[in-house]
């Protein structure tokens, strides 16, 4: 070989590696303005999180009303055993007498603890749902309390989301844009 033909092929071997540089270079080039552009995607919504069953059920005013809430249980249980320790004491007292008594009497005595005992259900029935009624009166208050306290301190810090970290939590606070009028309008309503 020449001079010339080794001058040429060592230009054709440095322009070969330029042009596998080039491309190599526009490459990672590519993949850093990628990363860039993810990375201020994310720096532009700031996330918290907080765990709001834990929050709640540390609350003063939540476990008062739990306490308040366990003595109006405790109250009704009282009630409905007293009860049926009545009801079981007539039911033995009429079943040792039944022998001693006529059919009309025994009768009457039967239905009686029958009517007793319906009683007793029905008031166990309403005493568990004035137990849930009232529950939901002393909480749900105490939640939207909690739920403002959360969007407060997030707006004063500056967060966009706020994620409940609690099991089966979900986002209390989104002031990012909602797609929702924009998925509906592609869905057709």
């Amino acid at each position: 070989m020449n001079e010339k033909n080794k001058v040429e092929i060592r230009n054709h071997n440095l322009t070969s590696e330029k042009i596998y540089y080039m491309k190599k270079t526009k490459y990672l080039i590519t993949i850093i303005l990628f990363l860039i552009a993810q990375i201020s995607i994310f720096a532009q919504s700031k996330v918290a999180h907080i765990d709001t069953q834990k929050l709640i059920s540390e609350m003063p005013e939540v476990i008062a009303a739990q306490k308040q809430l366990e003595q109006l249980e405790k109250t009704y249980s009282t009630e409905i055993e007293n009860t049926y320790k009545e009801f079981q004491t007539k039911a033995q007292t009429y079943s040792a007498d039944a022998a001693n008594q006529t059919d009309v009497t025994n009768q009457a005595r039967q239905k009686e603890l029958e009517t007793m005992q319906q009683n007793i259900n029905q008031y166990r029935e309403t005493a568990a749902q004035d137990l849930q009624k009232k529950q939901m009166e002393m909480m749900k208050p105490l939640y939207d309390k909690a739920r403002e306290a959360i969007e407060k301190v997030a707006a004063a810090q500056g967060f966009d989301y706020v994620l409940d970290s609690s099991t089966g939590g979900s986002v209390i606070m989104a002031k990012g844009k909602d797609l929702m009028t924009d998925v509906k309008s592609e869905l057709g309503f």
